[in-house]
């Protein structure tokens, strides 16, 4: 298994040269990590390690901002200064947000597969979790694929999980897939 998905980071990084299919290397390389868990529940393990690395950052971080960082970088985009720091991924390349008031407001592109989003947590008054929009289709739900979470959506959890979510919990929409 670990042969095929280095095989498909590889290959994805040669063609992540073209809009496409950088996107497309985008979601081939965060749908290989679908299933890994923290080893102990602690924010640790062999692929977790990986994720925090990314960012200069050791076991024991929380870490959904690594696996973006990660899975970006496996397809050769320059990532944000700190990418460990969730609201990083929201200081430019904003395609997509939701206002106070709940009405969305967007630069004319609708949120597709590979780009990164955020929600806002109010207890921290900052966007506080992120992951990668897998579809985004029409009517109030999306699918995400998210790192350090869980079943029921935490952010603090155990895995990498492919999400159904509210779009209204979606906060902000990024795309890196452009270098």
């Amino acid at each position: 298994m670990a042969t095929i998905k280095s095989s498909i980071i590889g290959v994805c990084f040669v063609l992540g040269s073209f809009s496409v299919n950088s996107q497309s290397c985008i979601k081939q390389t965060y749908d290989t990590q679908i299933g890994i868990r923290e080893l102990t529940g602690k924010n640790d393990g062999k692929d977790v390690e990986k994720y925090l690395a990314s960012c200069g950052l050791s076991k024991g971080n929380a870490w959904c901002a690594a696996f973006v960082n990660w899975t970006l970088k496996q397809c050769g985009f320059k990532t944000v200064k700190n990418p460990a720091w969730s609201p990083s991924w929201f200081v430019a390349n904003v395609i997509w947000e939701r206002s106070q008031n709940s009405e969305v407001r967007s630069q004319n592109n609708s949120p597709s597969a590979g780009d990164v989003f955020g929600i806002w947590f109010e207890n921290k008054q900052r966007i506080a979790h992120v992951g990668f929009i897998d579809e985004w289709n029409e009517g109030s739900f999306c699918i995400t694929v998210e790192g350090n979470t869980n079943e029921a959506g935490s952010r603090e959890g155990d895995g990498v999980y492919r999400k159904r979510r509210l779009k209204k919990q979606i906060y902000k929409v990024s795309r890196y897939s452009e270098k």
